[in-house]
């Protein structure tokens, strides 16, 4: 499966007050793997940012200047994500401006969602976490994710950031953090007993090669320095 993590910033908030987009950032992931492929771009509006935005993002018009207009980078960016699946952070944003940029140009592509599926991750995580805060810097702390560099929106910085929440996301792995994601200390977590009845069963042990535990141990190394990693404790001490 080919999914391209995408991510824009805008001079704006709305289409229809003429807002533009002023940088495309997209990561390519393969059977949910980074490819190191990578599409980053940005774009001359040819118009100011509003306040507002450019408070989010920092980009400049005077920085804009001499970068190309959407017309002159639609085939590329369109070529790089056609037939792929999309995965954006309130997709109906970014989905909204690229159509109307394609429209403005009268391009090929009508609407994205001809050439491309969508996934929302926005939607996607608002479901599995009912009532919590979902931005993508709550996610990264959800999901201990290092963003400490992330001092203004960038979209390729974003796109980067999302791809990594996503996976881990999507992965299962969520449910290991989520105590430690609460106000409730850990050890104050009510610890429940559970009697599993003997069962007689001749079963096949698969142990672990040199080579997965290496990888084993890579990633409680990894978890360590994010968080009090138990299983490396347990195992290592």
């Amino acid at each position: 499966m080919r999914q391209i993590v995408l991510d824009t910033e805008t001079t704006g908030l709305r289409t229809e007050d003429g807002n533009r987009i002023i940088e495309i950032g997209c990561i390519e992931l393969i059977d949910r793997k980074f490819t190191g492929k990578r599409y980053h771009q940005y774009i001359n509006p040819q118009r100011e940012s509003e306040e507002g935005a450019l408070a989010v993002h920092g980009i400049t018009s005077q920085f804009l200047q001499n970068k190309p207009l959407f017309k002159e980078i639609a085939e590329e960016f369109t070529a790089f994500i056609a037939g792929a699946e999309l995965v954006i952070h309130n997709a109906a944003f970014d989905i909204g401006f690229i159509n109307y940029e394609l429209r403005l140009l009268n391009h090929k592509w009508k609407v994205v969602t001809d050439h491309c599926h969508i996934v929302d991750s926005l939607a996607l995580a608002k479901q599995l976490h009912v009532g919590q805060r979902n931005s993508l810097d709550a996610l990264c702390k959800r999901y201990f994710i290092d963003n400490s560099h992330r001092e203004l929106h960038g979209a390729l910085l974003d796109a980067h950031l999302l791809a990594q929440v996503y996976l881990a996301m999507t992965g299962g792995q969520g449910s290991l953090f989520e105590e430690l994601t609460t106000e409730k200390p850990l050890q104050e977590v009510e610890r429940v007993a559970i009697s599993v009845p003997h069962v007689s069963r001749n079963l096949r042990v698969l142990k672990a090669s040199p080579e997965e535990l290496m990888v084993h141990q890579e990633q409680l190394e990894g978890i360590a320095k994010r968080a009090n990693c138990l299983w490396l404790k347990e195992e290592f001490s």
